[in-house]
């Protein structure tokens, strides 16, 4: 996860990782995105398969986590790990809170979720009480949030109990309309949070399941004013049915190509799913946004499952095998079919399949690391543990690019605001995109509060200030931490990083001017 211009936050296994803190091994690190060095950092519990993301007033929470496994790191299935905002470059000062006899959930989560509110909490949903080796037999079929609501009591969830065994990491995405969407095994819905009630959407199609140990990937994709009408993605996953027994599985299994898109209207709920394919099979992939509103479909394998040890016919360890090397395209406004493509793509040789991850970097470039499916840390074997980080860099990492030189720290909502930038003579000035966006956190093939909302903007007659319209309200972009970033003739910017509305705790009241139409 991104948590400051030069700092990115991993966490990780408390196992035997070579990274140590106070003569034990670290389980926790920042990493200097230009230096590109990690510095370890003290937590108190077992941070491995949490959630998180961050609240209205910039602080970063990581949710759940994984029970005890060595003498140094304690039960973490009811974890809370807060990091205030620290600003320090090289992140001197900069301590994670993790403290669980003061501050814990309510439930014990391993493989929750967790999503980014409208009043600047966190939604928490599912999991798994204990830890099981392929599906989930103890599902935590329940929301709770943090700060708490409703006196502390976790909500029951419709969804997450008829959902199947391959539940976890349940895709969770905040709506315009402060609603959220659920994609669950090959479930989906509409949660009402407010109301605490569900609408039940068409099934994923062509019975692909979704979520781990299946794992396809969700985002919603980029919001334009005025009226900021969601579509949902979800790519990947598998056709293989649920509860089959996992030694009966295979390695080879193939992965699922699908992609399903649907507008959350009443039409275009109505018209369903709308199916294209990836240009190959993808379990255990990510895809990120890019400043410019397209996607980038990386990591993960063709075939297989997430886990480790748990098929027939593992290699090694790893339940998956035939490593997605090449990354895709996704445009979202091309037409159906012609959507995807890796022209021009680079080709890695590092294979990232479990406990792979991904983000976009406030440089605008794509930071990749991780894979590791086995039960530690191993070297010598065909999917052996990855510490090595790769970038991903898009062709506008390579021209002169414009630059946001004057900005400012705080924006309100249905406001304008000013910033100062400078554009390359070369670039057609007529092509202007501006982008909010939360970097998201990832794990497992989902990036967890992902979001980009486009805002109108109009340059001076000098070229050198825009005047940026933001979001209505804090139902289309929640309140907290953002990053701006600015693209003209499809080269963008570096972020600029932004809080969005007034930085108080959760929760805080709705802001700013409802949209003018509902999408329900």
């Amino acid at each position: 996860m991104i948590v400051s211009d030069t700092l990115a936050l991993f966490f990780d296994r408390a196992t035997n990782d070579p990274l140590q803190i106070d003569n034990h091994t670290t389980w926790g690190a920042f990493w200097h995105l230009e230096k590109n060095i990690a510095t370890p950092i003290r937590l108190v519990t077992n941070s491995f398969c949490a959630a998180g993301g961050y609240l209205s007033n910039g602080t970063m929470v990581s949710v759940g986590g994984m029970a005890a496994e060595n003498t140094e790191a304690l039960d973490g299935r009811m974890g809370l790990r807060i990091l205030e905002p620290c600003e320090d470059p090289d992140a001197v000062g900069c301590v994670v809170y993790d403290d669980p006899e003061h501050m814990h959930l309510v439930e014990t989560r391993w493989y929750p979720s967790a999503m980014r509110l409208f009043d600047g909490s966190l939604m928490v949903s599912g999991g798994m009480h204990e830890a099981t080796p392929f599906y989930n037999t103890d599902p935590v079929n329940n929301y709770e949030f943090f700060p708490s609501k409703d006196g502390g009591v976790p909500r029951p969830s419709e969804v997450l109990a008829r959902a199947g065994p391959a539940s976890m990491f349940p895709r969770t995405i905040g709506l315009p309309d402060g609603k959220v969407w659920i994609g669950v095994g090959n479930q989906t819905v509409i949660y009402d949070v407010e109301k605490n009630t569900e609408m039940r959407l068409p099934e994923v199609p062509n019975g692909v399941h979704v979520t781990n140990p299946f794992d396809g990937t969700a985002l919603l994709l980029p919001l334009h004013p005025p009226h900021y009408t969601p579509e949902i993605l979800i790519c990947g996953g598998t056709t293989t049915i649920p509860g089959t027994p996992s030694a009966n599985l295979s390695v080879h299994d193939p992965a699922s190509s699908q992609c399903s898109r649907m507008t959350l209207t009443p039409e275009g709920i109505k018209q369903g799913w709308q199916v294209e394919h990836m240009l190959e099979s993808r379990t255990l992939l990510e895809i990120i946004l890019l400043p410019n509103g397209q996607g980038v479909i990386t990591n993960g394998a063709q075939t297989g499952y997430s886990g480790y040890g748990s098929v027939g016919d593992p290699i090694g360890f790893s339940n998956a095998d035939k490593p997605a090397y090449t990354p895709s395209i996704y445009t979202p406004d091309a037409p159906l079919g012609k959507r995807i493509s890796n022209k021009g793509m680079p080709t890695s040789d590092i294979a990232r399949v479990y406990h792979s991850t991904a983000t976009l970097t406030p440089k605008g470039n794509i930071m990749i690391g991780g894979s590791n499916p086995n039960p530690d840390i191993i070297n010598g074997t065909t999917y052996h543990s990855e510490f090595r980080i790769e970038y991903l860099n898009p062709p506008y990492m390579t021209v002169d690019r414009p630059e946001i030189t004057n900005f400012p720290k705080k924006i309100g909502y249905n406001t304008k605001f000013h910033m100062d930038v400078n554009i390359p003579k070369n670039l057609n000035k007529k092509n202007i995109q501006v982008a909010l966006m939360d970097l998201g956190f990832s794990t497992h093939g989902f990036h967890q509060s992902q979001l980009l909302v486009f805002m109108d903007a109009q340059l001076s007659k000098n070229g050198k200030t825009l005047t940026v319209t933001t979001p209505p309200n804090n139902r289309v972009y929640p309140p907290g931490p953002a990053y701006v970033f600015l693209t003209v003739d499809d080269v963008s910017s570096t972020g600029a990083r932004v809080m969005v509305g007034s930085g108080a705790p959760p929760p805080v009241p709705d802001q700013g001017v409802p949209l003018s139409i509902g999408f329900d």
